[in-house]
């Protein structure tokens, strides 16, 4: 068979996913593929942008296909090489850069672009944005608003859409002050009503963020050279001003069309295409994503987008001729500023006989809304508590009949919800929304012979996104597999690219004296990094080398780099070390003086018995620390954090044992050694366990005149249990050397983020006593000598307060692997 040339113009996710969907129909056996983009890199999930502004992700991170997925697939790739021209009569494409590309077929995929509304001052003498405007709309974006959000104080988004808000948080979270403008006089109004609106905007403004409706932006205001004049604010049509230093605009996007235009094609609000997806004017044509104009509607949500790719490339193929796009339904999921929303359909009831249902708890931030016509739902609004979502946009897609008891349909009132069960859910559902993956999908990747839940996740890209649905795919996976269903191999792997177990990495890296993060990439992993191990990595290192561990920063957590929890807002909780949870007056009168000074919004006393100051900025950090002249609480790392006390025996009539010098020997001894994931420590003067030593990772509780129990892999959060005794010692020096060599066992093989409470059960308490205690394996001595490395190496961290140690430490926010 003769091969024809397939050319797309335009590498986004929807012409990468019209490629993707041509090539699983064999389309590499029938086409020369050449895709032009405008962007220098391949392609990458664009609703993941948010993350990247807000640091939460790395750029890396939400690739979807990168370069080499081109070569591996034959493909050519003219990256950073937009199309200018169309010639149809010759069939050939030409790009910017000079590059000829002839088709047999062609598909326009140009996406959109943000949407710049027509302020005065806003370009620069070249037409281009003044320097400190910006789109939200690419990866360069994200990077220019993140270098200049570093050197700026107020900041400022126009459009309280979606895109706008996620604009906003990641601001927030660089430290700029923000204010949001929104022409409408309620925010994200395609998704959200008015009272709906109002919740969230509430919470909102308690995050930090300044919200003005119904403003009309008139001017751009600068001082200096207008072309190059540093921003100084925005003027309304109202006449009210707004200092600023930066604007981000997001009001909305704008196909792009104007090279279908040149080329003759039927356009109006976008181009035009028919239920084949191909163009009004030329056969050869096709047209899908922002760019197409389907029966007068133009989408821009993903699911439309993977519906029409499906379309396009079952007629190119020839894999199915009846195929035809009719349109979609409108339902999506989505979290804003870190709320939880679902919406579909209207708004708004639209006709006399529309039923609404409604709930509101703004306290909460909870509100629900449907819409019901003919016992149909046609719209619906959830935000808070969206648990009855997958129900609920199922009958919307479905067009289901609704139940007559209404209630219901939001709450479950002691029935069991109304949960879609695998049997009952469609094969064209989708499972996984950012990147259209069906139940159908799934089924035929687990048909094809992949039998784990990773291996399905890398074929289809299913839970790769924000990760919301990973559990739904490993359901849907082991229901198609049934008995079939294989155990991954990489469950056991210490991070997801070194396929090796965690003993088998210590051995590696200590066999090949791998003190670095990158060194262990470049030995153990092809040179290829990944942002999402560097934290797992790093703790390990720090933890087999101590005080030799090469410390890179941009392997640590945000938390780690700053030593502070960042909070949703972006600010970050400060929390000083109080041994023991004992404190002096001049230690409270210094903390007292700080938090006035430093305008600390929140003083709180934590369960571990310390203060913590919550809302510091980030800026703010090193004078903080400087003036409470206090070692650091390590309350923000994956460490040894606190050990709390009871009042022991100086004071309490039935203390057994000295609770209080114990916890202080413990806290000076083991501050600050990393650990797999945070260590919460207590002791108890006698078994009423007042500091519930016994439900900690690590408990000592006094039975008798300083004879103690040792209670280990106990929890009293989310999940609840009591520890198991590990042992009963004579002394405090013997509580001290057990507690450190569990730690350090621990240390070395506990699984990254693991808690002592799941370590504890899958390994067994026989066997931890057998070893710790008894030393079966004989290791007890390099487990002692192991641990004291690590103290000998521990150093208070607000040290850096004078000294740190990069020089943007503390000027702004580049998370690569998140911030729990």
């Amino acid at each position: 068979m003769t091969r024809q040339r397939l050319v797309v113009i335009g590498n986004g996710m929807a012409g990468a996913r019209a490629v993707e969907e041509v090539l699983a129909r064999g389309g590499g056996d029938m086409f020369d593929i050449t895709m032009f983009g405008d962007e220098p890199y391949g392609n990458y999930n664009r609703i993941m942008l948010s993350n990247v502004l807000s640091g939460a992700q790395d750029g890396s991170e939400i690739t979807i296909n990168p370069l080499d997925w081109y070569a591996d697939n034959a493909i050519t790739l003219h990256s950073g090489s937009p199309v200018t021209e169309i010639d149809r009569a010759a069939r050939v494409v030409m790009s910017q850069a000079g590059v000829k590309a002839h088709y047999d077929v062609l598909l326009i995929a140009t996406g959109s672009r943000a949407f710049i509304p027509p302020i005065e001052n806003i370009r620069d003498e070249t037409h281009d944005l003044r320097k400190g405007v910006f789109g939200f709309r690419s990866i360069d974006d994200c990077n220019g608003i993140m270098a200049t959000a570093k050197r700026s104080k107020v900041a400022a988004v126009i459009g309280g859409g979606l895109l706008g808000l996620e604009a906003a948080r990641g601001l927030l979270n660089h430290g700029c002050a923000v204010h949001v403008i929104h022409l409408s006089r309620h925010l994200m109004n395609a998704q959200l009503d008015t009272q709906g609106s109002a919740i969230l905007r509430r919470q909102m403004e308690e995050m930090g963020v300044t919200i003005h409706l119904g403003k009309s932006t008139e001017a751009l205001l600068t001082e200096g050279d207008m072309g190059n004049g540093r921003i100084t604010g925005l003027r309304f049509k109202d006449g009210d001003t707004l200092a600023c230093d930066m604007l981000v605009v997001s009001a909305g996007i704008r196909p792009n069309i104007e090279i279908a235009q040149r080329a003759g094609l039927t356009v109006e609000r976008a181009i035009v295409v028919d239920n084949t997806m191909r163009c009004l004017d030329d056969r050869r044509i096709f047209v899908v994503g922002e760019c197409a104009q389907h029966r007068g509607k133009v989408y821009g949500l993903v699911a439309p987008l993977w519906e029409q790719a499906r379309v396009f490339a079952d007629h190119v193929t020839d894999h199915n001729l009846d195929a035809a796009y009719h349109g979609s339904k409108l339902a999506t999921k989505l979290k804003v500023m870190g709320v939880e929303l679902a919406s579909m359909g209207i708004t708004e009831p639209a006709e006399a006989r529309d039923e609404v249902i409604q709930f509101s708890e703004p306290g909460r931030g909870t509100y629900k809304k449907l819409i019901v016509r003919d016992g149909r739902l046609v719209g619906g609004i959830l935000m808070g508590d969206i648990s009855k979502a997958a129900y609920l946009m199922q009958a919307f897609d479905r067009d289901s009949p609704l139940p007559d008891e209404r209630l219901g349909l939001l709450f479950d009132l002691g029935t069991p919800s109304q949960k879609v069960t695998l049997d009952e859910m469609q094969g064209d559902q989708q499972v996984c929304n950012c990147n259209g993956v069906t139940k159908e999908a799934i089924g035929a990747c687990v048909k094809s012979g992949r039998k784990t839940t990773r291996a399905v996740m890398d074929a289809t890209r299913a839970g790769m996104g924000c990760g919301s649905c990973k559990s739904l795919v490993g359901e849907v996976v082991a229901w198609f597999a049934g008995g079939a269903v294989e155990e991954d191999p990489q469950v056991h792997y210490y991070v997801p690219c070194i396929p090796m177990t965690k003993p088998e990495l210590v051995e590696a890296v200590r066999g090949q004296g791998l003190r670095s993060v990158s060194s262990v990439f470049r030995a153990l992993a092809g040179g290829v990094e990944d942002a999402a191990s560097k934290p797992a990595l790093a703790s390990l290192l720090v933890t087999l080398w101590a005080g030799d561990y090469e410390d890179e920063r941009d392997a640590r957590f945000i938390n780690d780099r700053v030593h502070a929890n960042i909070q949703k807002d972006g600010t970050f909780s400060v929390v000083p070390e109080m041994p023991g949870g004992v404190t002096t007056p001049d230690d409270l009168i210094r903390i007292a003086e700080v938090a006035k000074k430093y305008n600390v919004p929140l003083v709180k006393l934590t369960g571990g018995q310390r203060i913590d100051l919550v809302g510091v900025c980030k800026e703010d950090l090193p004078k903080v620390w400087a003036d409470l002249g206090m070692p650091s609480g390590h309350a923000y790392g994956k460490s040894y954090r606190t050990c709390k006390s009871c009042i022991g025996t100086e004071f309490c009539r039935f203390g057994l044992g000295d609770s209080m010098g114990l916890a202080t020997k413990i806290e000076r001894r083991f501050r600050g050694v990393d650990s797999p994931a945070k260590l919460k420590l207590a002791t108890a003067g006698c078994p009423r366990n007042c500091s519930e030593a016994m439900v900690k990772d690590i408990g000592a509780v006094a039975i008798g005149s300083d004879r103690w129990e040792i209670y280990v892999g106990g929890a009293a959060g989310a999940h609840i249990r009591k520890g198991d005794v590990l042992c009963t010692v004579d002394g405090e020096d013997e509580v001290m050397r057990i507690t450190a060599r569990f730690m350090q066992y621990y240390r070395e093989t506990a699984k990254w983020k693991e808690r002592t409470y799941s370590f504890v059960e899958r390994v067994g308490i026989e066997r931890l006593r057998a070893v710790v205690v008894d030393d079966s394996d004989g290791i007890v001595e390099a487990l002692d000598a192991a641990m004291q490395r690590s103290v000998d190496a521990a150093y208070d961290p607000w040290q850096e307060a004078m000294r740190p140690r990069t020089a943007n430490q503390f000027s702004g926010l580049l998370l690569t692997g998140g911030a729990k």
